[in-house]
């Protein structure tokens, strides 16, 4: 059984990655941890040391918390019937990745599956700190979903690899689970450098083509930065959903820097998965 972490903050954006999660796994015997973690809004000295004002207030914020969890779930339940899923609630007294992080561990976690921004996420941001935090401490894949996006299946996949790493049937579990259930076909794009593969890209390439069977395409593009050639790929070729590995070998650190993304005008307009270097 599949064990999916979705937290939420009870926001519109929250809520359609939640049903693009369901969506995506109607067909997977899942079970499904709804997550909310919370803070008081004064949660500070006075609260911590037991201040007659804020007797109770952790109290109230935890009540409201659990109360939404559960009407959420009655809701799923009702729009998403599924004899494949099942749900799980939980409600924390603590920052969200601090909580996603913990619940990974104590519930073997699959895969987590969020909104790129919450309640308060600004146009002009990539990501939301809490998708930035959550991706990059996360010891499982995490597929984060854009505002707006509709679902779709996710029958053309674009996987940019500089062949750096060695990936195997472990590695890429969740990725697998979702091409075999989709019949999606994986693009595996390496943008050359203008040198020739290293014998260990080499030996990475050959065991990811065995790794990825029938499934995969090879693209080798022209020298170009990376961020662009991704852009350039999904202007040519409809892409439903883009993954990366988490490798700091890479250009992935820097999509969190927020200059340098205004300067490529990397924008991600489809769901968007993140797999940690194991």
């Amino acid at each position: 059984m599949t064990r999916i972490l979705l937290p939420t903050d009870f926001s519109k954006n929250s809520l359609a990655a939640i049903r693009y999660g369901l969506t995506l796994y109607k067909d997977i015997k899942c079970t499904f941890f709804l997550l909310n973690s919370y803070m008081p809004p004064v949660y500070h000295t006075e609260y911590l040391m037991g201040s007659p004002a804020q007797i109770g207030l952790g109290d109230i914020v935890q009540e409201n918390s659990m109360n939404n969890l559960d009407n959420l779930k009655k809701k799923l339940e009702k729009q998403f019937t599924n004899p494949l899923h099942k749900f799980i609630t939980h409600s924390a007294l603590n920052v969200l990745s601090s909580e996603v992080t913990r619940t990974v561990e104590a519930e073997d976690i699959d895969v987590v599956i969020m909104g790129t921004k919450g309640a308060t996420g600004a146009k002009e941001i990539l990501f939301g700190s809490n998708a930035v935090n959550v991706i990059k401490n996360a010891k499982c894949p995490v597929l984060v979903i854009p505002p707006g996006f509709e679902y779709e299946a996710p029958e053309q996949i674009l996987f940019p690899n500089d062949f750096e790493i060695e990936l195997d049937k472990n590695s890429l579990a969740q990725l697998l689970k979702i091409v075999h259930t989709h019949v999606s076909e994986i693009n595996v794009m390496h943008v050359s450098t203008g040198n020739e593969l290293n014998p260990v890209q080499l030996k990475n390439k050959e065991k990811l083509e065995k790794v990825l069977t029938k499934n995969a395409l090879f693209h080798d593009v022209p020298s170009n930065e990376v961020i662009a050639a991704i852009n350039d790929f999904q202007v040519k070729q409809k892409i439903n959903l883009l993954v990366m590995i988490q490798n700091k070998h890479t250009f992935f650190e820097r999509l969190f820097i927020e200059p340098v993304i205004k300067k490529i005008g990397f924008h991600v307009t489809v769901p968007f998965m993140v797999i940690p270097q194991l």
